[in-house]
């Protein structure tokens, strides 16, 4: 099994099997910095919230630093009732007795199938058999871990030169189901050796995750889970990153260079998906209209089926502009598939309708729709929707 990837200083990793998903996988996680770190994270903007969303938004919002995060698989914890709460505390004070934690310190993620009380005696097994189990060298196990019906785990890792030091960020995510509008049920865990600003450092990380997490449609269905959380425990030693730093422009889009790599990793790894594909919205009156025509798109279940196959419809792209909400003047709309224009002025091109056809058989191709209304513009990414979808959630 691979366990390589890097974690920045001060930080070790485990990923254990637990039997919440009673076979012999891994479907526990922790992750721990030996220095108190600087907090940072986004959540789902679903009105039903899981247990351990509502711990974690509290505890970010209360707690100036924090040490550790628990992740179970298998089970979201959400609709449980006041048990499911109590649950998601036990979860964090068993963690946070056996590091020898206050538990303010700890935070907890779930993910899995909803409406299903946690198996705590598994839980609390788990948590025993993860704390001995850290190490700086299983990052690779953890992200393993957090996987539900990902058919493979996503990661990155990259250095930085800061103030003379050399600064790690490794990110680790899974998804791959209920992915749209804002985050999906994913999971996203940033960790940093970089000492970063605490206010510059949820900025930064919420204008990240706007670019990338919440630009990604599976299936047009929103989690109860999402997370995204950020540890910067700042063991580099650089001085404290923050706009007006010279490296603070390249930090940032070191931080965007890992939500975006995550992101398409879940796209590309969407639940039944063979084909990733982004829609670029320009020409409209504003970036809101450009994001709700671009969204319209990457939505529509007879735009994404027709992907499967070799099947330009195009008039099922100019469909779903229509009933946007966007502004669309029907004679202006330009659309190409990738380079090959598809529609000139609301109306069918000449380009041959085979061009079109092997742009859409490839296994990535671009739909670029120009309203020729204004400057607004907008980028999602989607995939298509195949059979195998429909058995996976069954």
């Amino acid at each position: 099994m691979n366990t390589s990837l890097p974690l920045p200083k001060h930080f070790q990793a485990a990923g254990i099997a637990a039997g919440i998903k009673q076979r012999d996988v891994l479907d526990m996680a922790l992750l721990y910095s030996t220095l108190p770190a600087v907090m940072a994270g986004t959540f789902t903007t679903n009105k039903i919230k899981a247990a351990s969303v509502k711990l974690c938004m509290d505890r970010i919002e209360q707690a100036e630093t924090g040490r550790a995060v628990i992740i179970n698989s298998g089970n979201a914890n959400a609709c449980t009732g006041q048990q499911g709460v109590l649950d998601a505390l036990a979860m964090s004070a068993k963690t946070a007795a056996q590091l020898g934690l206050d538990e303010d310190q700890v935070y907890v993620c779930s993910t899995g199938r909803i409406g299903v009380p946690l198996p705590m005696p598994c839980i609390e097994k788990g948590i025993e058999q993860a704390v001995p189990h850290l190490s700086e060298e299983h990052g690779a196990l953890a992200a393993q871990a957090i996987m539900t019906t990902d058919t493979r785990p996503k990661t990155f890792t990259e250095t930085l030169m800061v103030d003379g030091c050399e600064i790690r960020l490794t990110a680790m995510a899974k998804g791959a189901g209920m992915i749209e509008p804002n985050m999906a049920t994913m999971l996203a865990f940033l960790l940093t050796d970089a000492a970063v600003d605490r206010r510059a450092l949820r900025t930064v990380l919420r204008e990240s995750v706007k670019k990338s997490f919440n630009r990604i449609s599976v299936d047009g269905d929103m989690s109860t889970n999402d997370t995204v959380l950020c540890f910067a425990n700042g063991a580099a030693g650089n001085q404290p990153l923050k706009p007006g730093h010279p490296q603070w422009d390249a930090f940032c889009a070191l931080l965007d260079r890992a939500t975006h790599t995550l992101a398409m990793m879940i796209i590309g790894d969407g639940e039944g998906a063979k084909k990733v594909v982004t829609i670029i919205v320009r020409g409209a009156g504003t970036d809101e209209d450009a994001e709700r025509a671009a969204r319209a798109i990457a939505n529509s279940l007879l735009v994404k089926t027709s992907w499967v196959l070799r099947d330009a419809n195009w008039g099922r792209v100019m469909d779903a502009l229509g009933y946007s909400g966007a502004e669309v003047q029907e004679s202006s709309v330009d659309l190409f598939y990738n380079e090959r224009p598809a529609v000139l002025g609301g109306v069918a091109a000449d380009t041959p309708a085979e061009d079109l056809r092997q742009v859409v058989d490839s296994s990535a191709f671009t739909i670029a729709v120009d309203l020729h209304l204004g400057i607004g513009a907008a980028t999602v990414y989607s995939c298509d929707c195949t059979e195998e979808y429909v058995r996976i959630n069954v």
